[in-house]
């Protein structure tokens, strides 16, 4: 998935990048009002972090434009204001958490991982697949207790895909939040395609995956 993190101490920035990319999490940096405003502008993001004190502009003011370019993301607010009013303030503008500095980065990774589970109703470990089961967390794919190897992006793409079920993805949206870059539809995408049939081959050993759907001329699909 892919993170935005707007953060004018650098040294933090980098802290949380370095983090959530073993993490698995795919990131975008900027440090202050403007470029933020810009990268939300031009991308579409899962996760947008916020540091209330920007050099260059005040944070609300930015999380209620976020809002409005990039209305599916899950927002927290990073801030060392500790003030119960403005928690309270960015919880009400439709912050999804707040967390103050200082913090420990599991913390912010499991307040993350929290916000997913309620955005996709994930209440159990293991999501069901067909006749599979997916381990978010541990990133396993199993067939009853046989463990199935997907490589990185074959379970990033299959594990955004179900999170996303009964959704139709673009080839495009699948590359800027898998891959972290847009693709030019009828160019460019053929590796889009080529990690479906390879999944597609990895699983049909075991059982059916006719939940995968190609949704001709779009993109792809899990369907119930």
């Amino acid at each position: 998935m892919k993170v935005l993190i707007i953060e004018d101490e650098k040294t933090l920035a980098f802290e949380m990048e370095k983090f959530l990319k073993k993490a698995f999490f795919l990131c975008d940096l900027a440090h202050n009002f403007k470029q933020g405003f810009e990268k939300l502008e031009m991308n579409q993001y899962d996760y947008v972090l916020i540091d209330l004190g920007l050099p260059d502009g005040d944070g609300f003011d930015l999380l209620t434009k976020a809002k409005k370019s990039n209305p599916d993301a899950a927002y927290i607010i990073l801030t060392a204001r500790g003030k119960l009013e403005d928690r309270v303030a960015g919880l009400d503008m439709g912050a999804d958490d707040y967390l103050a500095k200082p913090f420990f980065l599991p913390e912010l990774q499991s307040r993350m991982q929290a916000i997913a589970r309620r955005k996709f109703k994930v209440a159990e470990e293991l999501l069901p697949l067909g006749n599979f089961n997916v381990d978010l967390q541990k990133r396993f794919v199993f067939f009853g207790e046989e463990q199935i190897e997907l490589s990185r992006k074959e379970f990033d793409l299959l594990s955004y895909l179900l999170l996303h079920k009964n959704r139709v993805l673009t080839r495009i949206q699948l590359s800027e939040h898998i891959w972290g870059n847009f693709v030019d539809d009828d160019y460019d995408s053929n590796y889009i395609d080529a990690h479906i049939k390879n999944i597609r081959k990895k699983l049909n050993i075991y059982a059916p995956t006719d939940w995968l759907e190609t949704v001709r001329g779009v993109g792809y699909r899990i369907k119930k």
